[in-house]
């Protein structure tokens, strides 16, 4: 029976979207497969890792038939990357067996039943829902993302706490030693609402989300949320857990602060970042009126010194920190200049974009 006849690039563009999830290995050896369902021309391809699902569809099928089967993800993924451009593959499901053909190259491959297949199951009801610009939920996740925590044993910290407040979307991320906090009006209203979408579902959609004006929708149940763009539909459990409290963590009032070039700021960390040391990644900021220098040495008693004239008037204050965190926000953001506000040699520093109240980076002080 044949399912699919269309180009390699036709045909390509689903298998990468679903595939992005697919582990190597797993427990269960059909979660290496992704799951392909035909109902004439309309073709589902599907795949999951138990926590996050995403489906997407096109119109490539060949002939009337319903039927459906799972077959190796990668396997599948690498045969139609190695194929010539030109020219129609044809899929076809025969005894068990996938045949891709294309001109007079042929590959059969195994397949396992779709009935076998475990699909998240999907809320029966969700509390909330926004639509925002794909572009926009792109930069929300993009501004925070680098904060996320990694296998923290805090398992409330390997995510995105992503809050509906008012008629603000906002993200926030942490690790424990610095928090990003990025947030875009809409016009909707919320009644307030916090949920933490785990870490593997935020660099997918990082993957997935394209810079336009298309719209995508967030449906946000107590467990689950669910998010459908394009051809893509994504759903992903959501982390369970108490996120900090990012308003306590965040410091307001501070009066020593300057504005000071990205660019500049940029490059003078990378140079000193080559003389820390591998596992002691510490820079010392010494800020003193009209002037910041920054330094670094390692166990071989090798140093860098930069310094950067600053407008600034305020305490001298002499602070370290994990050279990493700075240059993290710093290659991140797009614009011209920072904000760096401080408190003291022992309080962590508030870094945002002048004039511009959506962002925040809090990084705290490390002895050097």
């Amino acid at each position: 029976m044949q399912l699919v006849k269309t180009t390699r690039d036709t045909l390509l563009r689903p298998l990468q979207i679903v595939s992005g999830i697919v582990e190597r290995r797993h427990t269960m050896p059909i979660l290496a497969n992704i799951l392909i369902r035909k109902d004439g021309e309309h073709v589902s391809f599907l795949s999951t890792d138990t926590e996050v699902q995403i489906t997407t569809h096109a119109q490539i099928g060949s002939g009337a038939d319903v039927t459906g089967t799972t077959v190796a993800a990668r396997k599948l993924l690498d045969i139609l990357r190695a194929l010539p451009e030109s020219g129609d593959v044809t899929m076809t499901l025969l005894n068990k067996r996938l045949t891709v053909q294309t001109g007079k190259s042929r590959f059969a491959l195994q397949t396992l039943a779709a009935e076998e297949f475990p699909t998240v199951q999907q809320a029966d009801s969700y509390n909330a829902t926004v639509t925002l610009p794909q572009k926009t939920l792109k930069h929300l996740f993009n501004m925070v993302h680098f904060s996320m925590a990694q296998q923290d044993i805090r398992y409330y910290l390997n995510g995105l706490l992503l809050v509906l407040d008012g008629n603000n979307v906002i993200a926030v991320a942490t690790d424990g030693h610095r928090l990003a906090f990025c947030q875009v009006a809409t016009e909707q209203t919320f009644a307030r609402q916090e949920v933490i979408i785990p870490r593997k579902t935020i660099i997918e959609l990082q993957r997935l989300l394209e810079e336009n004006d298309e719209p995508v929708q967030l449906d946000i149940a107590a467990n689950q949320v669910k998010l459908t763009f394009a051809d893509i539909e994504l759903i992903s459990k959501l982390v369970e857990g108490k996120f900090p409290d990012y308003t306590r963590v965040i410091p307001k009032g501070y009066k020593n602060d300057f504005t000071i070039g990205r660019d500049e700021l940029l490059r003078s960390l990378q140079r000193a970042a080559i003389m820390t040391s591998d596992k002691f990644k510490g820079v010392r900021c010494i800020i003193t009126p009209g002037s910041m220098k920054i330094s670094s040495t390692n166990a071989d008693q090798e140093e860098a010194v930069e310094e950067l004239e600053i407008d600034y008037g305020g305490d001298s204050v002499d602070i370290g920190f994990n050279v990493t965190y700075l240059l993290d926000v710093l290659n991140n953001l797009k614009c011209e200049q920072v904000n760096i506000a401080l408190g003291d040699s022992n309080s962590s520093a508030l870094i945002s974009i002048p004039d511009n109240a959506d962002f925040k980076y809090v990084v705290m002080p490390m002895r050097i």
